[in-house]
């Protein structure tokens, strides 16, 4: 029987937000089917208007959600007992808009937005483009560090490494967001304002990958 050693790697990356994500939230309710299904493509096209005086293509916004439910709304009959009731439809949808870091279009957009007859809830976060490379990055150097690991604890135990048996890994997705929060209420948005020139924290991100080397 062959002896192992089982290491645990980490990597851990730092690395600067270069992207700007905004996600916004709609939402339509009428007792009419049709008149809600109207009123969610009319609130869509009114923040495609605004994107595109903000400089950007309708294309751009992208959904990221759809959703069509009825809706009921409780009340007391006449024994003071609680009931639901049919109270139409309500549409729900979420929206996309992402693009290089760079506060003054941030401002631009937000402004515009602001000055739609829309109030959609939203959400500001910075990211990066390239997720592939931190990936990579990741495992790079989890692989190095779990490397180094077993090559001290061989020689403390006078031992010597043979040949890598396995390799075990959890292909999940990691949260490439800086912890950063940039909030601002719908009744700030229709003011002229520039955005303040701020600097998210990095993008702090960890992974391991779990290595089984052969022991001589």
């Amino acid at each position: 029987m062959n002896r192992t050693i089982t290491i645990k790697g980490t990597g851990k990356v730092s690395v600067k937000p270069d992207l700007i994500i905004i996600t916004m939230q709609l939402e339509s309710h009428d007792y009419d089917y049709e008149k809600t299904m109207k009123l969610a493509a009319e609130s869509v096209n009114i923040l495609q208007n605004a994107i595109i005086k903000a400089g950007f293509n309708k294309e751009d916004l992208k959904t990221t959600d759809f959703n069509i439910r009825t809706h009921y709304e409780s009340y007391r009959d006449k024994d003071n007992n609680y009931k639901s009731r049919f109270d139409g439809y309500v549409c729900e949808q979420g929206l996309k808009l992402e693009f290089d870091f760079n506060t003054s279009v941030l401002s631009n957009v937000l402004t515009s937005i602001g000055k739609a007859t829309v109030e959609p809830n939203l959400n500001i976060q910075f990211s990066v483009k390239d997720k592939d490379a931190i990936n990579e990055e990741l495992l790079i150097r989890a692989t190095e560090n779990a490397r180094r690991k077993a090559e001290v604890l061989a020689r403390a135990s006078n031992v010597t490494l043979g040949d890598l048996i396995s390799i075990d890994y959890n292909w999940g997705d990691l949260y490439l967001y800086s912890r950063t929060s940039y909030m601002m209420e719908n009744n700030c948005l229709a003011f002229k304002t520039s955005a303040p020139d701020i600097e998210p924290d990095d993008i702090e991100v960890s992974d391991t990958v779990t290595f089984v080397w052969e022991i001589k």
